[in-house]
């Protein structure tokens, strides 16, 4: 090197701050800290939010057991050593190593996308809902992977009650009172669980509205729901469920949701007000503007030591990537896309692109599924870990210990459970705070001018009637 001559640090690229991103750079900055004292390094990571959502949790912050602002990890915190940009990417070119983004800041300014250059590319940026092509979804649709999704979810709920216990028109009552939730999977069910569990607590306080008013319908194209816990688990939760007066609806689909009414496959019609859709996920879309290898299913093709296949320098995990499980049966077999693989791979990945940094070998990834634990509601649950299988009470509260565990930061994991603590001590919080969705109404009916007096007979601007 010539002298005088000063090198630029090496930038690490994360896409993405949900697990696979955040737990990446998290052990990033501890394992490359050396460098990124010395300014040989720089660890830049975009990513639409400033926080990262543990999802599991997100059914809980929905029924009122955890507030929002709990199942959020801040990424400023928690990732001190990184530069975070709050905006999306748009494109990559890797093979320039070049990244076309959008931040909040060129929104403002009107310059339209940057270009951000790069050595090191860590792509995860997870995945989002997968649709059908149903009539009347994209109106009334109800998604279930975001907080903003699960608050305005719960506020939606509690809503209707409201829209029901006050209304004299029974169509609209039964609409109202009718909740119809697609996909009996993890997210669909857990969901269903805890709201159908807070809706009958609130009736209480409705002089109008008892528990056997309100009709929960979980409709699941599949001959079984939650498949992860076993079919034995399985048929348990749909017991459990239906001894619930929850209508279950297997080996069906939703063909329709146009004018409120939801058209399942087996013919039945449902007017309702609410359809929440929760079948399945898909990886991110920016994966489609790269130039990386993907899979049939769109994802980027990886090797087990999560490295792009092919690809020098790039590196993915999570749902956006096919990683071969190597402990599985059939060779070839991906990963499943979960939590449970993202964070082990977080890992792994984070530690290997340390090493090829530092001039160390890579290690693969391998990891037994462990099994999997799933809410029924409060103080219900199913599980299946390790080959053994629990139902009710134990698995609910192996449910809640292990996803605390998982938990980010111990400042999280106290605040949650302070709130488990106080939410068994105290009653249910039923409030409604959908008027936080608009929080400019109020000021814009204030500015807005005064309406024009009365005209007419029997207005007091008529001259006859006040001679």
């Amino acid at each position: 090197m010539p002298h005088g001559t000063v090198t630029e640090p090496a930038r690490i690229l994360v896409v993405g701050g949900g697990y696979v991103g955040m737990y990446t750079a998290l052990r990033l900055q501890r394992q490359l800290r050396t460098e990124l004292r010395r300014g040989a390094a720089e660890i830049v990571v975009v990513t639409p939010d400033p926080y990262m959502t543990y999802q599991p949790f997100l059914p809980e912050a929905a029924a009122g057991s955890l507030s929002p602002r709990h199942v959020v990890v801040p990424l400023r915190r928690v990732l001190d050593r990184c530069r975070l940009l709050i905006g999306e990417v748009a494109s990559l070119d890797h093979a320039k190593r070049t990244a076309i983004l959008t931040t909040l800041a060129t929104d403002e300014e009107g310059a339209g996308p940057v270009a951000l250059t790069y050595d090191e590319l860590v792509l995860a940026p997870g995945s989002v809902s997968r649709t059908l092509p149903v009539p009347g979804l994209a109106d009334h649709g109800i998604g279930f992977k975001t907080v903003e999704e699960a608050i305005g979810l719960r506020n939606h709920v509690l809503e209707q009650l409201d829209i029901a216990s006050s209304t004299r028109d029974p169509a609209l009552r039964d609409a109202a009172l009718t909740f119809v939730f697609v996909g009996g999977g993890y997210a669909g069910v857990e969901a269903l669980a805890e709201l159908e569990d807070m809706a009958r607590y609130a009736t209480r306080y409705y002089h109008n509205i008892k528990p056997e008013d309100l009709r929960w319908v979980l409709v699941e194209a599949a001959g079984r729901i939650l498949p992860e816990v076993g079919d034995e688990m399985g048929r348990y939760a749909v017991r459990e469920l239906r001894g619930r007066n929850v209508d279950v609806r297997l080996d069906t689909r939703l063909d329709s949701c146009e004018d409120r009414i939801a058209v399942l496959s087996d013919g039945t019609r449902l007017p309702t007000r609410t359809v929440v859709w929760t079948a399945g996920v898909k990886p991110a879309p920016v994966l489609a503007a790269t130039d990386l290898p993907l899979d049939e299913r769109g994802r980027i093709r990886c090797t087990a030591r999560l490295t792009v296949d092919g690809t020098p320098h790039a590196w993915a995990a999570g749902d956006a990537a096919a990683v071969p499980d190597l402990t599985a049966k059939e060779p070839g077999t991906p990963c499943a896309p979960n939590a449970q693989h993202a964070v082990r791979q977080a890992k792994v990945l984070a530690e290997n692109l340390a090493a090829s940094l530092q001039g160390r070998p890579l290690k693969e990834y391998a990891h037994a599924y462990a099994g999997s634990v799933a809410s029924l509601g409060l103080h219900k649950g199913v599980a299946h870990v390790y080959g053994r299988k629990l139902k009710g009470y134990p698995a609910w509260l192996m449910h809640r210990a292990y996803h605390l565990s998982r938990m980010p930061t111990a400042n999280r994991k106290a605040r949650v459970l302070a709130e488990w603590t106080l939410s068994g001590l105290f009653k249910r919080e039923i409030v409604s705070l959908g008027s936080l969705e608009h929080p400019r109404a109020e000021f814009e009916l204030a500015a807005a001018p005064p309406p024009p007096p009365p005209t007419g007979p029997g207005s007091s601007g008529n001259d006859e009637a006040s001679s």
